[in-house]
């Protein structure tokens, strides 16, 4: 009878004696630590990106196509904090107690915010290209209006796409799992491999070539600006902005590290693996990616004199005042 008791007690759900998982075995006192680096990771990322929202919405100066490309990826990354970090986290500690339905969504909507992620970040290196490579029409070529379209068929783009993908999990979200308390998603290698070229190879390729050109154009502007010596025939070539320089330097530092988040995410689908999200490696993956979403406020804060003024505004509570909205940052 005791040992009838104990096996009841290792069962996610006791009264489904078969049909029932097994509660993770975990060393505790690891277990603690890691739910609370996990716990403030989640707290940073939502507060950081809601300072960046509350920025670029509120400061009228601050409503420039860039930084409405910079808003766009902090809403994604605030979701990735709000939604999908918590939910993470009760993942890899605990039994899956939220059900079908919420197992659907979740690796839905985590699936859409990546894609949302790897968008922008291509629809902002496209943005510093042209700034950087045809200064000259960058205002005409690069609206406000275009750039609200890019975003919102990006996020649309998303939606539908992994829709697309992940329909079999869609229908049925119980599909993959072996018993009660999981929420394990598996993606078959042909749609993996789908994937990847989509979600990773072809983005990836369009940003480091867009970022090349944008290196090379800034080297030789600085060094042209180093020199101070201007023939005739420099002198005729557009010159690039210092603020402009400084946005590619920045935002070179977030598709960087982005990159460097991004790329362990999908080395199983890249090496051919099925896609099990319960795995080690895979979890390991998918929370260095989730760490990008903290990243990117903190560059802003590192490079960005306006996103620390802003801060200051917003912590002293000056935003309240009237007309704070007209305040100049830049």
């Amino acid at each position: 009878h005791m040992m009838e008791t104990l096996n009841t007690a290792e069962l996610c759900f006791p009264q489904l004696l078969n049909a029932s998982c097994r509660k993770p075995l975990h060393h505790v006192a690891e277990n603690v630590f890691i739910f609370l680096v996990l716990c403030l990771l989640t707290v940073l990322t939502v507060t950081l990106n809601l300072l960046v929202i509350i920025s670029v919405s509120h400061f009228r100066q601050l409503h420039t196509p860039t930084n409405l490309l910079l808003l766009s990826l902090a809403v994604s990354d605030f979701l990735v904090g709000f939604f999908v970090m918590p939910i993470r986290i009760l993942l890899t500690e605990d039994c899956w107690v939220l059900g079908t339905f919420m197992c659907g969504m979740f690796n839905f909507t985590s699936f859409i915010l990546t894609s949302v992620s790897v968008g922008t970040m291509v629809l902002i290196s496209a943005d510093r290209y042209v700034a950087i490579c045809d200064p000259l029409r960058y205002p005409t070529k690069v609206t406000l209006r275009r750039v609200q379209v890019c975003v919102c068929l990006c996020w649309a783009a998303s939606i539908l796409y992994n829709g697309v993908i992940l329909r079999d999990s869609l229908r049925d979200p119980d599909k993959f799992n072996h018993c009660f308390g999981e929420c394990v998603l598996l993606v078959d290698s042909l749609t993996g491999a789908f994937d990847v070229v989509i979600t990773f190879f072809c983005p990836i390729t369009i940003i480091v070539i867009l970022y090349m050109r944008v290196f090379v154009v800034a080297v030789s502007q600085a060094r042209a600006m180093r020199s101070h010596i201007v023939s005739l025939q420099s002198s005729a070539q557009p010159r690039v902005k210092k603020s402009e320089l400084k946005a590619a330097t920045a935002l070179g530092v977030v598709v960087f590290m982005f990159l460097v988040c991004f790329c362990p995410y999908f080395l199983p689908s890249v090496t051919g693996q099925d896609l099990d999200s319960s795995d080690f490696s895979a979890v390991f993956g998918i929370w260095l990616f989730y760490g990008n979403s903290c990243l990117n406020p903190l560059i802003y804060a590192f490079f960005y004199p306006w996103f620390r003024k802003s801060l200051k505004s917003i912590v002293t509570l000056k935003i309240l005042k009237a007309d704070s909205c007209n305040v100049l940052l830049l």
